[in-house]
């Protein structure tokens, strides 16, 4: 019997919103948690992002879709900007369940993941590094494994927020 593939996806969520809102268009989450499971496989896809207390209702949707979300506590600096930055802790649930996932899909266009791009291509184990803008990203991760990335610009159609209208 020949064993099902079992891919996971590791989603830095800041640099993700930040580089499809730059643009111009609004990630939907559900179809997004969607598309990684049919075009790439994904069973676990783990969801990166800063804790901020008044995001609860965020949280239960993101969870609801099928996300294991991985918080990071957010400092908060003068003129009311947050900072949290979870490239550790990515690295580190990679490699925790290193041994769990046949194939990783990296979602970040970050060069300080090249190192663990480097270690997960150089085992057989990346699938697929997904970049946000592909004119907003690191050259560290072209340089790193080229053939194994792809740009999220032309996914508008497919994963854009649409507000649903109310008659």
């Amino acid at each position: 019997m020949r064993k099902k593939l079992c891919n996971y996806a590791f989603i830095d969520s800041q640099n993700l919103n930040l580089g499809i809102r730059e643009m111009g268009w609004e990630l939907d989450f559900k179809r997004f948690r969607v598309y990684l499971e049919e075009k790439y496989g994904v069973k676990r896809a783990y969801l990166f992002l800063g804790y901020i207390k008044k995001n609860q209702d965020l949280y239960k949707s993101l969870r609801r879709f099928g996300y294991t979300l991985i918080f990071k506590e957010v400092l908060e600096y003068t003129g009311k900007k947050i900072k949290g930055n979870c490239d550790a802790e990515l690295v580190l649930q990679a490699m925790i369940d290193f041994r769990k996932y046949n194939k990783a899909v990296i979602v970040s266009g970050d060069g300080d993941f090249a190192c663990l791009v480097k270690h997960l291509n150089s085992k057989n184990k990346l699938k697929r590094i997904l970049v946000p803008n592909k004119h907003k990203y690191s050259a560290l991760l072209k340089k790193a494994v080229r053939n194994k990335l792809t740009s999220m610009n032309n996914l508008k159609k497919k994963l854009q927020f649409k507000m649903k209208r109310t008659p």
